[in-house]
C-alpha cells in the first residue's frame, strides 16, 4: 500500500516526524546500544499518548513494522524501513507518597524516579544503570538493586495504560483486564505500548552501599568464599562480585558490588571482605537511594556498540569460577564479568506474579566486550559456562533475540503466547524480544 506523503503523515501527530535525510532523523534513530542501528522510513517523535495510537494505526494502514524505543538500551532488532515510535519525550514522573506509588511516562529514566521519590523517603525497584528506561525495564521483569528484599520490579506494577495492537486505550490491571496484567509484568513489548505505568514504591530512605575494589589476583578466592556465603545472603543484602577494567587506566581489578537495606552491610559482608583482602578503594558507605545507586554503579556508561551475554546456573562449581576467572584476566577484552546471587523476594512471589525470570535460580554470569573485538572472548567463556549452565537468561538482561524463549519457563512462554493471540493476532508488535502468537488462542490457567 502507498506511503502517504510527509506532508500528510505529519499532520497525523502532535510531535515532530522525521525521514530519512533530514535533520534530526539519525539523532532520533540511533538508541544506545550502538550494535542495533536502525534505519527506519520513518521516525515519529511521540508529544502526547495520542501519538502512540496514531502511530499504531499508521503502522497496520501502510503495513509498516512497527518499533519503539525510548532510550534504546533494551534495542535487540533494528527497524529496518518500518516506523520507529520515539518515546523519549513522554518522560512524565508523579509521585503519590499517600499510596507509596509512582506513575511515569514511557520515556522516563530511573534517575527521574529515584530524585522524585527520595523527596519522601521511597524508592522504586530502579535499574543499575539510572539512564535506563523505567517502562522497558519493568516489563523485561527488572532486577533491581533491591529485588533480594523486594522482588522483581516487573512484580510491583500496580496497571499499566496500553494501546494495543488495533490502536485502542486500555488499562490493565489485577481487576481490568487481568491476562494482559499478567503478561506485561515480565513479557516484554509484545502485547501493546504502554503509554503510563502505575508501580509501588518502598520506604528506603538511606541504604548501605557501593563498591570496593581488590586486586584482580583474589578473584579465585572471593568467587570460593561467594559460593560457600551467597546461600545464607539475608534478603536485605544485594550483592555480586565483578572483574572489570576501570577507566581511564585500563587497570583490571576483582570489585565486591553490596547494597544493603540497612546500615550493618559491612558487617554482613565481613565474610567476602576478608577473603578479596585489603582493597584498592573501598567505596561502601551508607547513603540516601539516588546517590547510593550511583555508588553502586559507577558512572553511567555512553553509547556503545557492544554484545552482552547471559547464562544462569543453579551452582557454581569449580570449572564456572575458573572461567569467570580467565575471562576477567589481565588481557581480556572483555569490559566486565558479573557473578551475581538472585533469589531471596525474587524467588518467593506472590500468587498473582507475572512470567518474569526463572526464579528458582539462584546464580547469573553475565559478561560484557565491545563488539567484534570482544566476540572470542565472550565465545569462550560462554563455551565453558553453557554445559553447567540451565539454558535460561533473563529478558532484561538479553540481547540475544533468538534466545527471547529461554528467559521464561515452558508454561509462562505457553501462557504469554496464548495471551498474545488474543492481544496481538496480526503480530504487530514483533521487533524486539518476539513471542509469536499462539495458533490456539485458548490461554492455559
Amino acid at each position: 500500500m502507498r506511503v502517504r506523503s510527509p506532508v500528510e503523515l505529519e499532520h497525523r501527530f502532535d510531535g515532530p516526524v522525521f525521514r530519512p535525510g533530514s535533520a534530526g532523523y539519525d539523532e532520533h534513530r540511533l538508541g544506545w546500544n550502538r550494535t542495533v542501528e536502525a534505519r527506519p522510513s520513518v521516525v515519529v517523535a511521540a508529544a502526547s499518548a495520542g501519538d502512540v495510537r496514531a502511530a499504531v494505526l499508521a503502522a497496520r494502514e501502510h503495513d509498516l513494522a512497527l518499533a519503539v524505543q525510548a532510550t534504546g538500551h533494551g534495542g535487540v532488532v533494528p527497524a529496518e524501513g518500518g516506523l520507529l515510535l520515539k518515546t523519549t519525550a513522554l518522560d512524565e514522573v508523579s509521585i503519590d507518597p499517600g499510596r507509596g506509588v509512582a506513575r511515569v511516562g514511557p520515556g522516563a529514566v530511573w534517575a527521574d524516579v529515584n530524585r522524585a521519590a527520595a523527596r519522601y523517603g521511597l524508592a522504586g525497584l530502579a535499574g543499575r544503570c539510572s539512564t535506563v528506561g523505567v517502562t522497558g525495564y519493568t516489563l523485561g521483569g527488572g532486577q533491581s538493586w533491591l529485588s533480594r528484599t523486594f522482588g522483581f520490579a516487573a512484580d510491583s506494577v500496580v496497571s499499566a495504560d496500553v494501546v494495543t495492537a488495533d490502536g485502542v486505550p486500555v488499562t490493565a490491571s489485577a481487576r481490568e483486564h487481568p491476562d494482559l496484567f499478567w503478561a506485561l509484568r515480565g513479557g516484554g513489548g509484545n502485547f501493546g505500548i504502554v503509554t503510563s505505568l502505575e508501580f509501588r514504591l518502598y520506604p528506603v530512605p538511606r541504604v548501605w552501599s557501593g563498591m570496593s575494589f581488590h586486586p584482580v589476583e583474589r578473584a579465585y578466592d572471593t568467587l570460593a568464599a561467594y559460593r560457600e556465603w551467597a546461600p545464607g545472603e539475608p534478603r536485605a543484602m544485594n550483592t555480586a562480585i565483578l572483574l572489570l577494567r576501570l577507566p581511564p587506566s585500563g587497570r583490571r581489578v576483582l570489585a565486591i558490588r553490596a547494597f544493603h537495606h540497612g546500615d550493618d552491610g559491612r558487617r554482613v559482608l565481613a565474610p567476602l571482605l576478608e577473603a578479596a583482602g585489603p582493597p584498592l578503594h573501598d567505596g561502601f558507605g551508607v547513603r540516601p537511594f539516588p546517590a547510593a545507586s550511583d555508588a553502586a554503579n559507577g558512572p553511567d556508561a555512553p553509547p556503545m556498540a557492544c554484545r552482552q551475554e547471559i547464562e544462569m546456573m543453579r551452582d557454581l562449581p569449580d570449572e564456572v569460577l575458573r572461567a569467570v576467572v580467565e575471562a576477567g584476566a589481565e588481557d581480556s577484552p572483555l569490559a566486565f564479568v558479573d557473578v551475581r546471587h538472585w533469589g531471596g523476594a525474587m524467588a518467593e512471589p506472590g500468587p498473582d506474579a507475572g512470567p518474569a525470570g526463572h526464579r528458582d535460580v539462584p546464580y547469573s554470569v553475565l559478561a560484557v566486550g565491545p563488539q567484534h573485538a570482544g566476540d572470542a572472548a565472550l565465545d569462550r567463556l560462554t563455551g565453558r559456562l553453557r554445559p553447567h549452565a540451565t539454558g535460561g537468561s533473563f529478558l532484561s538482561l538479553l540481547t540475544d533475540h533468538t534466545r527471547t524463549r529461554s528467559a521464561f519457563t515452558p508454561a509462562n512462554h505457553a501462557r504469554l503466547a496464548a495471551i498474545k493471540s488474543v492481544w496481538d493476532p496480526a503480530n504487530v508488535f514483533h521487533l524486539g524480544h518476539h513471542i509469536p502468537p499462539a495458533t490456539d488462542r485458548k490461554v492455559p490457567s
